[in-house]
């Protein structure tokens, strides 16, 4: 694989990563999706996902936002500072076309990075 993969390691996987970011969290809001961060001790930033099924209603839209999730953070992890990032996804997040969403995660990286080394 290249540089630009998104392995085990780049994954928060349990309920305790999770709770350790929401417990002190950096956020980046837009009308479509809310981004927590928290640094971590790792060389490296780590992701984690939550789309509520009562947010977005159908399985391939949530399995949609996902994989440009991933992709979006797989193309900027190395802008982004050494932190614990969750992604919340909002009602009508589902509706956004897949340039939008690029868009719009773009803008939330960036925001998130200068919060991330202000703090």
């Amino acid at each position: 694989m290249g540089e630009n993969h998104f392995s085990r390691e780049l994954r928060l996987l349990t309920p305790t990563h999770f709770t350790y970011v929401f417990d002190n969290a950096i956020p980046a809001v837009s009308p479509s999706f809310t981004i927590l961060a928290r640094t971590n001790s790792r060389n490296n930033s780590r992701l984690g996902i939550t789309l509520a099924k009562k947010r977005i209603r159908k399985a391939h839209d949530r399995n949609r936002l996902k994989r440009l999730i991933r992709e979006s953070f797989r193309h900027k992890q190395h802008d982004l500072p050494n932190v614990d990032i969750i992604v919340i996804g909002k009602t009508g997040a589902d509706k956004l076309s897949n340039q939008e969403v690029y868009a719009n995660l773009d803008k939330l990286w960036k925001k998130l990075t200068k919060r991330c080394n202000a703090s």
